[in-house]
């Protein structure tokens, strides 16, 4: 197993308190049935950039690129076998579902009704709960073409599964190619109303992959607002200027420059862990709005 528990950069911005539920007693029984199903399917580039890919979760479990020097090194936190995820931290690289982040008390309501979700986060439902997207096993198919290899992976959710609406059909597809792109494209289908916000929750680190701390990663993020939170980090519904706040990452900087600074919002969190409004258009196309950069490897 890769030992990797410094500091960690998540691919949404989120940094996760403790490292969620671990398996109960109860539960070894169902993860030895698991365990026979678990697989590992690897894309490659043609320098031999890779990235590998479990089918529980659909975790990515490494991703290497070149640095400056042209040397490949895995940059995400993950475990050498899929087995390991089973009792290990559930979000390392995971596909997130039915829904990424928190909902308040576990609760919501659509068109009148209100459903109870299991809180699995303090008071709260996190990442769609223990029995979420990232903790069950998707079917997978491989396909390889001239300059891209792709991984699709489908899950079917049942009606009233983790306590939503709906049978969901989730397709998630990877794609990785030859000039070291990841693409993730997300379709889903339900038969009847519910909510659906699906992420990618891998955690970076561009230098070594999580053998040293992130404070050092330089970070830019085009907003001039973010969603303040309570003390369980939960948005308390304000929309914040980041202008002279230790939240301002309009110009490039270290992540830890203000990390340590006296401010509410950074004890909550424990560091950063909150949602930025970003400057953009209702028209806008597709537009540069966040970059991570490693000076010692110039990963970027």
């Amino acid at each position: 197993m890769k030992t990797r528990t410094t500091c960690l950069l998540a691919i949404a911005l989120l940094m996760i308190q403790g490292c969620g539920p671990k398996t109960n007693p109860s539960k070894k029984q169902e993860n030895m049935n698991i365990a026979d199903e678990l697989k590992v399917f690897t894309l490659t580039s043609k320098d031999g950039a890779e990235v590998k890919i479990t089918n529980f979760g659909g975790k990515i479990m490494s991703l290497t690129v070149p640095d400056k020097e042209g040397k490949l090194g895995d940059v995400v936190l993950g475990y050498e076998t899929p087995e390991a995820y089973i009792d290990g931290n559930p979000y390392f690289g995971a596909l997130i579902g039915r829904y990424g982040n928190r909902i308040d008390a576990g609760r919501f309501a659509l068109d009148g009704k209100t459903y109870q979700l299991p809180t699995n986060n303090g008071p709260n439902h996190l990442h769609g709960g223990p029995g979420g997207f990232h903790n069950v096993v998707w079917d997978a198919a491989l396909n390889k073409g001239k300059d891209r290899q792709s991984l699709k992976l489908t899950y079917l959710s049942e009606d009233g599964e983790e306590g939503y609406p709906g049978t969901l059909k989730a397709e998630v597809t990877y794609t990785w190619t030859d000039d070291h792109h990841l693409k993730i494209d997300y379709r889903a289908t339900t038969d009847k109303k519910t909510i659906i916000n699906l992420t990618h929750h891998s955690f970076f680190n561009l230098k070594d992959g999580g053998r040293s701390k992130i404070l050092d990663h330089e970070l830019m993020i085009d907003a001039g607002y973010f969603t303040p939170v309570d003390s369980t980090l939960i948005p308390t519904g304000e929309i914040r200027s980041v202008r002279g706040t230790p939240m301002d990452f309009s110009k490039p900087k270290r992540i830890g420059a203000d990390i340590g600074q006296d401010y509410p919002q950074l004890d909550y969190g424990q560091g950063y862990d909150h949602n930025w409004v970003l400057n953009r258009q209702e028209n806008d196309s597709l537009l540069l709005t966040a970059r991570v950069y490693e000076p010692t490897t110039a990963r970027t």
